[in-house]
């Protein structure tokens, strides 16, 4: 397989050409999951326990066999678009394994990385062999019609910059990094999945100028508004909803800290009065300074699945060559 990146998908974004932009934004709705599938990850607890699990074992593959973590995103990518179109058969929980394994393989032969899904399946306790991944890996080529380049966020990310010139290079290297790095967090978010790929990365670039230079934030708002593709409706709800995601994560942050900081052993009785005093000061104040955040953010915001596509059938896979 050709090498492909994420930010360039056609391979010639780098010119910006009127007429690869337009074909960017007309084609990523093919790279979307069908549209009833956020309506079945909001009606099934099956498939949002299918979903939580698979992306915690693809991240699991990323920390253990050093993947970029453009890798994974992309391995998730494909299981979205997958699992919304096609039937996934309930009490065989080697489908999922076996559907992680294959996600991974494949994104790892677009970014052309080395992935071992022996030592990776040895880690984790299962094994399946050759054949029966590369089985998976054609039913997943066939349900997402061979369209393996896939348009994300990441391929809008330069398009939106470009909108807006800073002129300090610093400065737009720590927007960009901001921006992905609020994108790879909402990969996991169910209420994210509705919006196209590039109101996302609209979003995300919105929110990492407000907090990084929030005097520019007016010009940059401006600049991506006035862009003919984005649709204003469905940006605002997007960029509200990722910014509640961010200020979530934020305050599960501090929660975290001051629980395992709460957790340190006492060395004495009196270390012992310290430690809780400590405790319920820091939790009260960091609570507190969380909250008045979370409202302050919030006053700044900008104002049929499961019967589609079955030509292939998992049904036709054995765990087990």
């Amino acid at each position: 397989m050709e090498y492909f990146d994420l930010e360039d998908p056609f391979t010639s974004l780098k010119e910006h050409q009127s007429d690869t932009i337009s074909a960017l934004f007309s084609s990523e709705s093919d790279h979307m999951p069908s549209q009833n599938y956020l309506q079945c990850l909001k009606t099934s607890d099956f498939y949002v326990s299918f979903r939580q699990e698979a992306i915690s074992l693809i991240l699991q593959a990323q920390y253990s066999c050093n993947l970029d973590p453009y890798t994974p995103y992309l391995a998730v990518n494909y299981m979205d678009r997958f699992i919304s179109r096609q039937d996934i058969p309930q009490g065989n929980p080697w489908v999922l394994r076996l559907l992680v394994i294959a996600c991974i393989s494949l994104a790892a032969k677009m970014k052309e990385i080395h992935f071992s899904s022996s030592n990776f399946q040895r880690e984790e306790g299962f094994i399946f062999d050759a054949p029966a991944i590369q089985r998976m890996e054609l039913l997943i080529l066939d349900a997402l019609n061979w369209r393996m380049r896939s348009v994300t966020p990441f391929s809008f990310i330069c398009f939106f910059m470009s909108l807006f010139e800073l002129k300090d290079p610093p400065l737009t290297q720590a927007l960009k990094d901001r921006a992905s790095n609020i994108i790879f967090q909402a990969h996991g978010e169910i209420n994210l999945l509705e919006f196209k790929p590039s109101i996302l990365a609209a979003s995300a670039l919105l929110l990492a100028s407000h907090e990084l230079f929030p005097l520019q934030f007016p010009s940059v708002e401006t600049s991506i508004l006035s862009c003919e593709y984005v649709n204003k409706e469905s940006l605002l709800k997007c960029f509200n909803a990722t910014q509640d995601m961010v200020v979530n994560q934020i305050s599960e942050s501090i929660v975290d800290t001051v629980s395992s900081s709460s957790t340190r052993t006492p060395l004495s009785v009196l270390d012992c009065h310290c430690t809780k005093a400590e405790s319920e000061s820091t939790t009260s104040t960091m609570g507190a300074t969380a909250m008045a955040e979370k409202r302050e953010i919030k006053r700044r915001k900008l104002n049929d699945f499961c019967s589609e596509s079955t030509r292939v059938q998992i049904s036709q896979i054995q765990p087990f060559g």
